[in-house]
């Protein structure tokens, strides 16, 4: 590991382990911050340390639970803005597109940095355009919903299912999705249908446009694992520590998803292309390729989340669907029942961000945040209170990660609408560098 990498591994662990995560912990109730760990290379001090372990288990800054003298401990030993001012030191020495993923990843760290501080009550408040610029590259916005509504309207009622004269079109969305949700018992005996189907879809659709080195990796080694009570809707657990006799990885994950969440076919469909193939799963197994090969650095083996980075990898897993069909919109999907359920899953990441603004931006109430991302977003119940609540109060996913998920989904679809599958598919996923949602247009170049 090269100068660079060392302070890339001691900055984002020293964050993670600051807010509670455990990048080595198999599942998502112990993971945050930091979304892997594949390298093979020993782990820093900063996930060692003696002290390290006990801020994790007392939950980190935004508990409290939290070990304060453990915290203490760590703080005195692992000096995470001395790792993170040597990642700009180096970084600097740099060139091309790694310094300028770099630039960004250390941006996005020092404003997790001012977070857990003013978490701890020893920093001052961090300004909420600043954590959504550092995460997304642009100001804050709120949603604007009405155009997918309008769609979902007119499919609704060409499948038979009129606007309810008391509950409107929330009524006709709930009744559709009750007609078709899938009983997470079942959950398992579908996922291996529907990862299959769209691996398929992807060896026609994506891979043609990629290197040929790729075309080995398993795009889809996961196991799907029902889980109760979890704050979360699912996690995309990605290991990358198996290895094969011969030393090559096993490209593993698993993916966590909520017993309680409440999700129609053709929306599990649109989850399956996003945490699998060709989404989260496809891209990391690629990325740890890229790795394997010399074609990428260290930091594409800490993948991070808050950062721009992250980012874009949401807003290809958002675009997977259509990426896997080899469309650019949601009305050239072959199934109108898909189309339906697409445009709602992009209505609930549309609410993610909505979430954001309200609560963060102009610091309005759980109560009416969750209203309104029920009834002008049409999520579900169990999720308007989720995203309202546990992620959107809370204080470092509710200002940096909920924005992204519109910020690189809408990204993701101008690039593909302005560059051929050609040009535009081995740049997103890294075939020319590891990229964020910034640094990809310096891969591109001029448009079509």
């Amino acid at each position: 590991m090269d100068r660079v990498g060392r302070y890339v591994a001691d900055a984002v662990l020293g964050i993670d382990t600051l807010w509670g995560g455990d990048v080595m912990c198999p599942s998502g109730t112990g993971r945050f911050i930091a979304d892997s760990w594949f390298s093979d290379e020993p782990l820093p001090a900063a996930y060692t340390h003696p002290a390290a372990k006990r801020v994790r288990e007392s939950g980190g800054v935004a508990s409290r639970s939290l070990d304060q003298e453990a915290l203490k401990q760590y703080q005195l030993d692992v000096n995470i803005p001395k790792a993170i001012a040597g990642l700009r030191e180096e970084t600097a020495k740099l060139d091309g597109v790694r310094r300028s993923y770099l630039t960004g990843l250390a941006l996005s760290l020092e404003t997790m940095w001012d977070m857990a501080m003013e978490a701890l009550g020893k920093g001052d408040p961090v300004p909420y355009a600043r954590a959504v610029e550092a995460s997304t590259g642009k100001a804050p916005e709120p949603s604007a919903p009405r155009q997918k509504r309008e769609r979902v309207a007119e499919l609704l009622g060409r499948a038979g299912y009129a606007a309810y004269p008391d509950g409107g079109l929330l009524a006709a969305v709930d009744e559709w999705r009750k007609e078709r949700v899938i009983p997470m018992a079942s959950v398992r005996g579908l996922d291996a249908a529907v990862i299959a189907h769209f691996d398929q879809l992807s060896a026609h659709n994506l891979l043609p446009h990629l290197p040929h080195e790729l075309a080995g990796v398993p795009r889809a080694n996961i196991n799907f694992l029902p889980i109760k009570d979890a704050w979360f809707s699912g996690s995309m657990n990605y290991i990358g520590r198996a290895r094969n006799e011969d030393g090559t990885p096993q490209y593993e994950a698993s993916y966590e998803i909520n017993a309680s969440l409440q999700i129609s076919f053709p929306e599990f469909e649109q989850l399956v292309s996003h945490e699998v193939v060709p989404g989260h799963v496809t891209t990391f197994a690629y990325l740890q390729n890229l790795y394997i090969r010399g074609k990428a650095g260290f930091e594409a083996t800490v993948l991070t989340m808050n950062t721009r980075a992250a980012t874009l990898f949401e807003g290809i897993a958002n675009n997977a669907i259509l990426i896997a069909h080899g469309v650019t919109e949601v009305d050239q999907l072959p199934d109108e029942d898909l189309q339906i359920g697409v445009l709602l899953a992009l209505l609930q990441d549309d609410a993610k961000n909505q979430s954001s603004y309200l609560t963060w931006g102009e610091g309005k109430p759980q109560q009416e945040v969750a209203a309104t991302l029920r009834h002008e977003f049409l999520v579900t119940e169990e999720r308007a209170d989720k995203l309202s609540g546990a992620w959107g109060r809370h204080p470092l996913l509710g200002r940096m990660y909920l924005p992204a998920y519109r910020a690189g989904t809408e990204k993701v679809a101008k690039l593909r609408r302005a560059y051929s599958a050609e040009r535009v598919l081995p740049a997103i996923y890294g075939c020319s560098g590891l990229v964020d949602i910034g640094t990809v247009d310096q891969v591109l170049g001029a448009p079509e």
